[in-house]
Parts: structure tokens; C-alpha cells; sequence
């Protein structure tokens, strides 16, 4: 299955309200959305440029999975994510084809949308996501 576009870039930070004033300020984006995704430990903010969205990423826990990122390689590049007509099936697709999943089964992430990732083992060392609507 063939993705659509880049749906976002996922970046883990430490301080979210920093990182939003560099990207306002900066580079002179404008933050549309801030929602925290209980389930995954992580408080987002979205930034669209074009077609595709910036995600900052904040740990709401150390223990959750932006927490361990930040902590084992720090502030950076987190995910890249693609859109999906169906994340079920190009899940299914990309596990067909040899990719070690971490969700065999789509679950919701930030802004209600579908989501899934693939290992970074299995994909030259980039944590992918597959997203998309219901």
C-alpha cells in the first residue's frame, strides 16, 4: 500500500512551551493544536507547513516511550509518518513483507487519527508510523 504523503515528522522535546515559542518565533509557524495522548505518556503540538504537520512530542512520564527516547538519545527526530488510506492493511502489507511491527493492529494517536509503527529495525533505523482516518 502506498502512502499518500508525509503526514508529520514527530519531534521529541523537553519542554514543549519552549520548543513551540522557537517554531512561532522562529520560524514563524503558528501552533494550531496542543492535546495530550494519555495512553502513549506524551502532550503534542501541532504545526502544519504545507501539506505535512511538525508533531513536538513532551514525555508526561520518563517512563513512557518520548521519556526513554529523550533520555537514551536525546532531543531530535523522533518519527516520520505516513498517510494511509488504510493503516489495517498497510500494516498487514508490511508485515507480509518481512517489517517487524510494533503495532500488528492500529491504534488512536493525537487528533483522532489511526495509527500504527514499524521497528526501526526493520526500517534502516527510522521509527516509521503509518496514520490515517477511520
Amino acid at each position: 500500500m502506498k502512502p499518500t504523503h508525509i503526514e508529520h515528522i514527530g519531534i521529541a522535546v523537553k519542554n514543549l512551551e519552549e520548543a513551540i515559542r522557537f517554531y512561532e518565533n522562529v520560524l514563524g509557524l503558528e501552533c494550531y493544536s496542543i492535546e495530550e495522548v494519555k495512553d502513549q505518556k506524551v502532550k503534542t503540538a501541532f504545526f502544519m507547513i504545507g501539506k505535512t504537520k511538525i508533531e513536538l512530542l513532551e514525555s508526561t512520564d520518563p517512563e513512557g516511550p518520548i521519556g526513554k527516547f529523550i533520555e537514551k538519545k536525546g532531543e531530535g527526530i523522533h518519527h516520520i509518518a505516513f498517510a494511509q488510506e488504510d493503516v489495517t492493511r498497510a500494516l498487514s502489507e508490511a508485515e507480509k513483507n518481512g517489517v517487524q511491527l510494533i503495532d500488528k493492529n492500529p491504534r488512536k494517536g493525537a487528533e483522532g487519527l489511526n495509527i500504527g509503527f514499524l521497528h526501526p529495525k526493520s526500517t534502516f533505523g527510522v521509527l516509521m508510523e503509518f496514520c490515517g482516518k477511520k
